[in-house]
């Protein structure tokens, strides 16, 4: 029997090289994820201090590292669930293509270089990137099997971004910034329990918290979510606050691209029921990437112009 095993583990590794599949094991396309850590210098109009960039850039590869650390862990402990799974079950550890000896030294290895980075950053830094350690591996652990608090630790992980990008950028992060982080990553979680519960709803159950929800829920707490968060950023964008500091009375036009943006992305959840990934619906659709890229555009000119 351990023969045979032996034997198909060197066939699915002829099918592609052990580093791809430590890549993909890391989801380096994930890291897209922690361009959070960048948006409080962009809010704060200090996106073209190179000083402030070389820090933020150290802080991205630092928390992408530790993340990348928590993502192995996590399928380290799935690897049951994930077998399970119609997409999941091709990823590296469930599918035998990385061995659990071979995940234990490149949890090490993250961890090493990501702590390492962290040092030379800040203690702040240092102690926001160990945070998110520790809680998310509290998450994979124990409380990603609680329905509603699953979803909010996931929340907490973009808050925790949003927070190493103010202590390395030495920016302020206001009040807004941090409803309209939370409340976006909520929407998003929302999305991927959507599509998780589907297939539960198939007959595979990947996910225990998934018994906590149904669709009805789901979607009306979609609605709810993405609702406020329009009401959010549109009262930022109106704030005297908001527009004495960018000093621009014309903040509001760019409320347009965030409601077409949201009315995408729950087209792709509710209509086309993609929402399994929130990162390849972002590096996939076309149509979702020209909209944020015009608000960024139209931002980025009433800020630094």
């Amino acid at each position: 029997m351990g023969r045979g095993l032996r034997i198909r583990r060197v066939e699915k590794r002829q099918k592609g090289s052990l580093g791809r599949h430590l890549l993909k094991l890391i989801r380096v396309h994930h890291w897209i994820k922690n361009g959070f850590i960048f948006v409080p210098a962009f809010f704060a109009g200090r996106l073209f201090n190179w000083e402030t960039i070389a820090s933020l850039v150290l802080g991205f590869f630092a928390f992408s590292l530790m993340a990348s650390c928590i993502y192995v862990i996590n399928d380290y402990l799935d690897i049951p669930q994930d077998k399970l799974h119609p997409e999941k079950r091709k990823r590296p550890l469930a599918s035998g293509a990385v061995t659990k000896s071979e995940a234990n030294l490149l949890i090490i290895g993250l961890f090493a270089i990501a702590f390492l980075i962290s040092i030379f950053l800040s203690f702040h830094a240092l102690a926001i990137i160990l945070a998110y350690f520790v809680m998310n591996l509290l998450y994979s652990i124990r409380l990603k099997h609680i329905a509603i608090l699953d979803i909010c630790i996931i929340a907490f992980g973009f808050l925790l971004r949003i927070a190493l990008g103010g202590v390395v950028g030495q920016v302020f992060i206001s009040h807004w910034l941090i409803m309209l982080t939370f409340l976006l990553s909520l929407l998003l979680g929302l999305a991927k329990r959507r599509d998780e519960y589907l297939i539960f709803r198939k007959g595979n159950n990947t996910r225990k918290s998934i018994e906590g929800y149904n669709l009805e829920f789901i979607d009306l707490s979609m609605m709810l979510t993405s609702s406020v968060t329009l009401v959010t950023y549109i009262m930022y964008t109106v704030s005297d606050e908001v527009v004495n500091r960018i000093g621009h009375p014309n903040l509001y036009v760019t409320a347009v691209f965030v409601v077409v943006g949201i009315m995408r992305y729950l087209q792709q959840t509710l209509v086309f029921t993609k929402s399994g990934s929130p990162t390849k619906i972002l590096l996939q659709d076309a149509f979702l990437q020209s909209v944020i890229a015009a608000w960024l555009l139209t931002f980025g000119i009433l800020i630094y112009w």
